[in-house]
């Protein structure tokens, strides 16, 4: 019987000792794991190294992780760009709701690694980042391509791919070169607006769409227009007297309710009284990519590109 009791207790101090080992090795990795610590305009994000568990709830940052090969776990899918339709349907990527209202429980149960947020959830920061460490990515409109370099290179730093981030910034640069000395040639100017339900924004240098004058060069149709995340409220009469070359328009009625855009209305008696609409220049912009997303290396050459097509 002492024997049985010495056999226990010996067995007994082994386990415990055991499992002692075993919680120290596991503090001991928690403490010892790479980590990177990333400045953002809200705060520092300490990232254990490599993050695997990765949230997005942008869709510019989405598309930028697509075009390096990085898998998330979790996103936005409401009113998802058609372009990443994948996305939408993948069952093992959760859908956390839409981009500015995002399903907190959901987000927790992930126990995501890092969370990717844009300006839309700016507000939120403080309760993102207790979740878990979290980025922002904002875009300083006042200095486009600076501030998406940063942005990039924050992605190029976090999951190691510098040289894929550096290759993608050089294919970008050479297009915005190429569109930007043929405006230069030209004396044509372009008028950028946002129609939404029969009424329209209008937006110049500096602005959310403002990279088309400050980035590619097209010179402006107004100057000096107000520079508000919603833009300048314009009217038909604004538009008419302005008289641009290019009459750029973002139809967020048709992504937002997802109906067809009603260019009959749109192009009414007064806009097809300017040089846009005799000439045939009334370009009708891709506003999943410019409204929705924006900002991430997909977009960014689709727009270029959307531009340059209709020089």
């Amino acid at each position: 019987m002492k024997n049985t009791i010495k056999l226990f207790a010996i067995t007994l101090f082994f386990s415990f000792a055991s499992c002692k080992t075993d919680k120290n090795k596991d503090t001991a990795t928690a403490e010892t794991a790479e980590t990177i610590s990333v400045t953002h305009p809200l705060g520092t994000a300490k990232i254990v190294q490599p993050p695997q568990r990765v949230v997005v709830l942008d869709f510019a940052v989405v598309e930028t992780l697509d075009e390096l090969g990085i898998k998330i776990i979790g996103m936005p899918k409401e009113n998802i760009p058609d372009y990443l339709q994948k996305y939408r349907d993948d069952s093992s990527i959760t859908n956390l709701g839409t981009l500015k209202e995002i399903d907190y429980e959901k987000l927790n149960e992930l126990n995501p690694d890092v969370i990717f947020m844009s300006g839309r959830l700016q507000n939120v920061y403080p309760e993102l980042n207790k979740i878990a460490p979290t980025v922002y990515t904002e875009i300083d409109y006042t200095d486009y391509m600076n501030s998406i370099e940063e942005n990039f290179g924050i992605i190029g730093e976090v999951f190691g791919r510098k040289d894929a981030i550096d290759n993608a910034l050089n294919t970008l640069k050479e297009k915005i070169a190429a569109v930007h000395k043929q405006m230069n040639d030209s004396d044509q100017k372009a008028l950028v607006v946002l129609h939404n339900n029969g009424r329209f924004s209008a937006y110049g240098k500096g602005s959310r769409f403002g990279m088309i004058h400050d980035v590619l060069g097209v010179k402006e149709a107004v100057e000096n227009l107000e520079v508000t995340r919603h833009g300048q409220a314009v009217s038909n009469e604004f538009i008419q007297e302005a008289n641009p070359d290019y009459l750029y328009i973002i139809d967020r009625t048709a992504v937002i309710d997802r109906e067809e855009t009603n260019k009959e209305a749109i192009e009414n008696r007064l806009i097809q009284q300017t040089n846009a609409y005799k000439n045939g220049k009334i370009i009708y912009l891709d506003a999943e990519i410019w409204y929705l997303s924006g900002g991430g290396i997909t977009s960014i050459n689709k727009m270029i590109d959307e531009i340059a097509r209709n020089l």
